[in-house]
């Protein structure tokens, strides 16, 4: 019998890869962001709830904030953020946060304990220790935080911006994981990409971390980016290896200056050709699984004691806004800018600029300016793509016999879109499983892509998606 196709390593091939390398979603939801809709607002978010305070077990929260402020462009950056030196204006915007997190929390519940916080961004540790104290304050005030050895608190830090005693004082406010930006120690690509950062001011904020008793480290890499070469991403590898995170993020870099304004900066010379992003692909995943790494899916690497490879290998690993989770029970709350969030069957996002949100909560309402309320077509769609995501084997039967239909006739067209992914061995259809092989693994998005009912089809006009790999 194979491996499981959860636990067995990617299989990398250059050729096939290039051949299939598509633009499509990384589906931390569904339908994705571009297709909510502006018809969802305050007074539908509203009612979906309050009707999730009266299902017979309500969800546990989880609560997402985002802080968009950064002192300087990183130009690949695709993040929703401002640029600013000035320490007022992340002063008002904290002050339409904290009302913000008033407005949301009165519409749940106290007894709905939240289990999970991400503080995302921008740049969350631009904010002094005083300011974070402030906005823990406020969320601790507004909803009710479950038992400390449950909570998964997580912030993303920028080790440019940590001084001594930062790692300590976030351990001290509650944070017990933390995500530290890298993307390349290559002094020339930093300079490409206006990110100069240290080797030893970052693996010396990760230890800060460790010392803090911080619970997960994870870093974050880019391949892709300008001037990157073989020889400087090894070493950076090797680098952050030595530092043994517990995870390890090796995202593709979008390049989409048409659309991104700070990625014009980048010199259209400087970017790799597809054949050395390919292989810069293919020497991180060899030198991380070397290294003993386990590969989760799409762009995340753990080591197998991490809290997400072991849920993968027990076959519970969710998918959502925040990536690969062990928690997507929970209703997510987004506040902040731009935040996104999923309360029972619906979505709902955050208007995209200051303007918009400083407008509504300044005027007393919620922010919300669009969003979706899922039909049951979507739940289906929905569940069948966390199932390829996440654990790459959808057991056909069981899922037609849990909703009283036969999935190859329901699903007939899907399937036959799967055939040219079926033919170079990425998928297997067998004893009622669709399984995505070790050769598709780097591809699942593909396979999830077969099954996306929103997805333009040919001589439609599409959502911009980044490329697949």
């Amino acid at each position: 019998m194979d491996p499981s196709p959860s636990l067995a390593a990617p299989a990398f091939d250059a050729e096939l890869i290039a051949r299939h390398d598509l633009n499509g979603p990384r589906y931390t939801s569904y339908p994705t962001a571009p297709h909510f809709d502006v018809l969802f607002g305050e007074a539908e978010y509203r009612a979906a709830a309050a009707a999730s305070n009266e299902e017979p077990i309500p969800r546990p929260l989880s609560l997402y904030v985002h802080l968009p402020f950064c002192p300087s462009p990183c130009f690949y950056c695709g993040c929703n953020r401002v640029i600013t030196r000035n320490r007022t204006e992340i002063g008002a915007y904290l002050v339409r946060l904290e009302r913000e997190i008033a407005l949301q929390a009165a519409l749940f519940d106290r007894d709905r304990q939240v289990l999970q916080l991400h503080m995302g961004g921008g740049t969350p540790n631009y904010l002094d220790l005083e300011q974070m104290a402030a906005l823990m304050d406020a969320l601790r005030s507004g909803f009710t935080f479950g038992p400390e050895s449950l909570r998964e608190f997580s912030i993303e830090i920028d080790p440019r911006l940590t001084g001594a005693g930062t790692m300590a004082g976030l351990a001290r406010l509650g944070f017990n994981r933390a995500s530290f930006g890298v993307q390349d120690f290559d002094p020339a690509v930093q300079e490409a990409i206006n990110r100069i950062q240290g080797i030893e001011e970052t693996l010396g904020v990760i230890a800060d971390a460790r010392a803090a008793g911080f619970r997960s480290v994870s870093v974050d890499l880019i391949y892709g980016l300008p001037l990157q070469s073989l020889e400087g991403f090894a070493r950076t590898l090797e680098i952050v290896i030595a530092g043994r995170p517990d995870r390890i993020a090796v995202y593709g870099y979008a390049h989409l200056p048409e659309v991104f304004k700070a990625q014009r900066q980048i010199d259209p010379a400087d970017m790799p050709p597809a054949s050395t992003r390919l292989a810069l692909l293919g020497l991180a995943i060899d030198t991380l699984r070397r290294a003993g790494y386990q590969y989760l899916g799409m762009d995340h690497f753990a080591l197998p004691q991490d809290e997400l490879a072991q849920a993968q290998s027990a076959g519970d690993l969710q998918r959502n806004f925040q990536g690969y989770s062990t928690h997507a029970e929970c209703d997510l709350v987004g506040l902040g800018v731009s935040a996104i969030g999923k309360v029972g069957d619906c979505y709902a996002a955050n208007a995209r600029d200051l303007t918009g949100y400083y407008a509504a909560i300044d005027a007393g309402h919620l922010a919300v300016m669009r969003g979706h309320r899922l039909t049951e077509d979507d739940t289906l769609r929905g569940s069948i793509i966390q199932a390829l995501m996440c654990s790459g084997d959808l057991d056909m039967q069981a899922f037609s016999e849990r909703h009283g239909f036969d999935f190859g006739q329901r699903y007939a067209a899907e399937l036959n879109r799967l055939e040219p992914l079926v033919s170079d061995g990425l998928v297997r259809i067998e004893a009622g499983h669709l399984r995505v092989t070790p050769r598709g693994r780097l591809l699942v998005r593909l396979v999830a892509m077969a099954f996306d009912a929103y997805l333009a089809r040919p001589g439609e006009k599409a959502p911009r998606y980044s490329r697949v790999i």
